[in-house]
């Protein structure tokens, strides 16, 4: 079953005590394993590592070469992507879909995100991991606790300043312009996280890592550029860094049903329908590094990301058959719905997307 709209969560499963909601993932996963879905892609993950290092030697080259014109600007936009390439390619690492060794998984995400992209490992694991097991519930997903944003009847109602209502009630038009400043944002994370105080794992890998990158990428730029066209230089690579990485990851969930937080609900439902697919072609699937199937990467978040197009009819037929709404739509109506949702959310409307599965899904 697929739609273009959340509100078909509005549903009440057919058989929903047909099967026991435990054994009804166990059952998924049985036949998700014998299709051999869960195996290693070395062969596609090498080509991709290796294509990555490649990029990233072009980009410092093509800095170099180009010198200080503003055609370096042009060299910047193609920097913002792949970065973002990057960045996919560690979230498939962090998430031990690329070697059989939880080590090799670690050093890998380790090297992508903090030496080639400038992210902490370590702050995106935590904050993704805690995303995972409760996406889109109250109090527990950090994806849908932002200071800026208003995700929540309650964090509305929280702000007082007739500045803070006003931005409140548009800002679904807001969302992807603060995009520009995402990627700045992210590095600030990192490096608050690296440098905070109390028990920080691999703090000294972390911090050097982060500084040869952040450094480093700064001076080779102000060294081969005039400051005015570095300037102009990190601003764009930034922006746009900040624009792809935001608009992969807000089709997936916002804009979804809320979970509030004293519900339970079994894993199969808490995952499938919170999460939205993107329909698209196989150059879609490149683009968004695997994460246009997010309602199969939720279920499986090791199986590696080639393998998830194939998995996803599977998945659909599946939910299908035990009536749970899977949700799928074009990459612009999932934009289309975001604003929408954000708006009406700022207008201070209770979320009209709370899932009333909750009371016929828990276990």
């Amino acid at each position: 079953m697929s739609t273009d709209a959340p509100t078909v969560l509005r549903t009440r499963p057919r058989d929903a005590s047909a099967v026991h909601p435990t054994s009804a993932f166990t059952a998924l996963a049985r036949d998700v394993r014998a299709g051999g879905h869960l195996e290693r892609r070395y062969t596609f993950y090498g080509f991709r590592l290796a294509g990555a290092v490649l990029a990233l030697a072009g980009i410092v080259t093509a800095v170099v070469l180009v010198g200080d014109s503003w055609w370096q600007l042009l060299v910047a936009a193609v920097a913002a992507v792949v970065f973002t390439q990057c960045a996919f390619l560690g979230h498939d690492a962090a998430h031990r879909q690329i070697f059989v060794s939880g080590r090799g998984n670690d050093w890998a995400s380790l090297l992508l995100a903090n030496l080639a992209v400038g992210l902490s490992h370590g702050w995106w694991q935590r904050k993704h991991t805690r995303h995972h097991a409760n996406p889109n519930k109250v109090d527990a997903d950090p994806d849908i606790d932002m200071k800026v944003l208003g995700f929540t009847p309650d964090d509305v109602a929280g702000r007082r300043t007739a500045l803070g209502r006003w931005f409140l009630r548009r800002q679904g038009w807001f969302f992807f312009p603060l995009l520009l400043l995402e990627g700045v944002a992210l590095h600030v994370a990192s490096v608050r996280r690296v440098a905070a105080r109390g028990p920080v794992e691999r703090r000294a890998v972390e911090a050097v890592l982060l500084g040869v990158r952040l450094v480093g990428w700064v001076a080779l730029v102000l060294v081969v550029m005039s400051p005015v066209k570095g300037a102009a230089f990190l601003a764009v690579q930034l922006a746009l860094f900040g624009v792809y990485m935001g608009a992969s990851f807000a089709p997936n969930h916002k804009g979804m049903p809320l979970v509030p937080k004293d519900a339970r609900i079994d894993f199969l439902r808490r995952q499938v329908l919170t999460s939205r697919n993107v329909r698209g072609g196989r150059w879609l699937d490149v683009a968004m590094g695997g994460l246009n199937y997010q309602v199969e990467h939720h279920l499986f978040p090791s199986m590696p990301s080639m393998s998830l197009r194939r998995v996803a009819p599977v998945v659909r037929a599946y939910c299908a058959e035990h009536a749970i709404p899977y949700t799928q739509v074009s990459l612009g109506r999932s934009y289309a719905i975001v604003v929408r949702h954000l708006n009406e959310v700022g207008l201070g409307d209770r979320d009209p997307f709370v899932c009333p599965l909750v009371a016929t899904a828990r276990v």
